[in-house]
């Protein structure tokens, strides 16, 4: 029976070596057995498509393994890092054999870092996915959500984003994993106070197609309801200028302004509706300072 071979070409870049050699030899591209390879207990992607796993098996008998995967050393054998998929086509397929690079990695922190960052740089994550590994790393590791977005490559203030989603009920987080709305929509809905409130409207989303922008109308609408229902203050108890400089205030930011103040000084309260609206105002600020 002819041997399943890798790929064009990418034999004669891998060396030869004997199984005495796999073990000793550092961070290096060789051929290791399949059936020495071991599933990444800290693989941050929890679902796999069965369509696009038939495709790149096809890719990979008319091509070959294009790219290899990515293990470390650990209890005689090999633990995956990166390339999961790869390695199941390969599996499936009934190869012996796959492409491997071997890399050097001695604590688990740092092997959740790397396959949280592979996949990512892969676009392999669906947003939960990204939120889950993000939280993982802070909770296991006691890491910051600053250090965790040094680690990833992304700024504090998108780590933050994502772990906000799994605030969401378990429903729009699952619709979010199954592609059904966007990120976009799901931040908007975390702008929504009670669970109740976040599910009603996603259903609208999903059954009338509601845009991100829509609902973001919709959240900021409940949300000035919200502020209407209050108790207001009494106007006639508080001094006029604090009055007009609320005013002022309003129409200079485009949002509720309220001025709060106490017996040594006091305090502007500044209301936003999305994330989007906070960098509005944001902006604004700094175009004031400067």
């Amino acid at each position: 029976m002819k041997p399943k071979r890798l790929g064009k070409g990418l034999e004669a870049l891998i060396p030869q070596v004997s199984p005495e050699d796999e073990e000793t030899r550092g961070d290096v591209l060789f051929e290791v057995a399949v059936d020495k390879v071991h599933a990444n207990p800290f693989q941050p992607r929890t679902q796999f498509d069965r369509d696009s796993l038939e495709e790149l098996k096809q890719s990979v008998l008319e091509n070959g393994i294009i790219q290899p995967i990515t293990v470390r050393r650990n209890n005689g054998g090999f633990e995956l890092i990166a390339g999961e998929r790869r390695l199941r086509a390969v599996q499936e397929l009934g190869y012996s054999k796959i492409p491997a690079f071997v890399m050097d990695v001695k604590s688990d922190d740092q092997m959740l870092e790397l396959a949280l960052v592979e996949n990512i740089q892969r676009e392999d994550l669906n947003p939960i996915e990204q939120a889950e590994a993000f939280q993982r790393l802070m909770k296991t590791y006691g890491l910051t959500q600053e250090t965790v977005a040094k680690k990833v490559g992304k700024d504090r203030a998108t780590v933050a984003n994502f772990i906000r989603l799994l605030k969401l009920p378990e429903e729009i987080q699952q619709s979010l994993r199954r592609a059904e709305i966007s990120m976009g929509h799901a931040r908007a809905l975390g702008g929504l106070s009670t669970a109740a409130a976040q599910i009603s409207v996603w259903k609208k989303v999903l059954k009338q197609g509601w845009s991100v922008r829509k609902v973001e109308d919709v959240v900021r609408e409940e949300q000035e309801k919200g502020t209407q229902t209050k108790k207001p203050e009494s106007k006639a108890k508080r001094a006029p200028y604090l009055v007009e400089t609320e005013d002022e205030l309003r129409t200079i930011l485009g949002t509720q302004v309220k001025i709060k103040p106490g017996s040594r000084g006091g305090k502007v309260e500044v209301s936003y509706y999305s994330d989007e609206d906070l960098e509005r105002i944001v902006e604004l600020f700094q175009s004031i300072g400067s």
